[in-house]
């Protein structure tokens, strides 16, 4: 099984003002975020982003904030720890506009193709033991496949972050980097995003 980014969505999760000073290694956790929103937008895959009690927390810090205004994603706020408690799966798998008539009664060079689904959902963020952990299990429990990319992920503590990812991949959940999502994501070295994409990396 391979990301494909016709079928991937990117969601980040909780990087925010008074959260990041106190993650482990928050400036590559944040850095490799905002290499995610950059790939995302070279390979076309959409971008959405959760904010964890911003009034108290703040807003995503800026440099992730500014790359996530430039492809215009949409933000959820939220009180929950599990960003699907608070409608992130709608987010992820809106229902289809109802058909008007009878579709199948229009020439087929008329007929709207049908969407491909946006099944994987490629996810970072912190804490990874708390309100990360909370989102993938539910994506999970919602029949979403769900690829947690690590070193874009953190807590404050290195025990708390590495319990998460034992607990993630015993649940199912793709562990992965940011660069395996990339090279995933392009598959080759003659796509036409091939230079930018190793541009960020870089």
């Amino acid at each position: 099984m391979r990301l494909e980014p016709e079928t991937s969505q990117l969601v980040l999760v909780d990087y925010q003002l008074r959260l990041m000073p106190a993650m482990q290694d928050g400036p590559a956790v944040v850095a490799n975020a905002v290499r995610l929103v950059q790939a995302a937008a070279l390979l076309q895959v959409p971008v959405f982003a959760t904010e964890q009690n911003p009034s108290k927390l703040g807003a995503s810090v800026p440099e992730l904030g500014e790359a996530l205004q430039r492809v215009q994603a949409r933000v959820l706020s939220k009180m929950q720890f599990s960003a699907v408690e608070e409608g992130l799966g709608e987010w992820l798998r809106p229902q289809p506009p109802a058909v008007q008539g009878n579709a199948r009664s229009l020439p087929k060079h008329l007929q709207k193709p049908v969407e491909t689904r946006r099944e994987s959902i490629v996810l970072a963020g912190c804490e990874a033991h708390v309100c990360l952990l909370q989102t993938a299990i539910d994506l999970l429990e919602d029949d979403f496949e769900v690829w947690v990319v690590t070193d874009a992920c953190s807590s404050r503590t290195e025990r708390n972050r590495d319990a998460a990812f034992d607990r993630l991949a015993a649940a199912g959940v793709e562990l992965v980097t940011t660069e395996m999502v990339a090279f995933e994501w392009l598959r080759t070295a003659e796509h036409p995003a091939f230079k930018a994409v190793m541009a960020l990396i870089k």
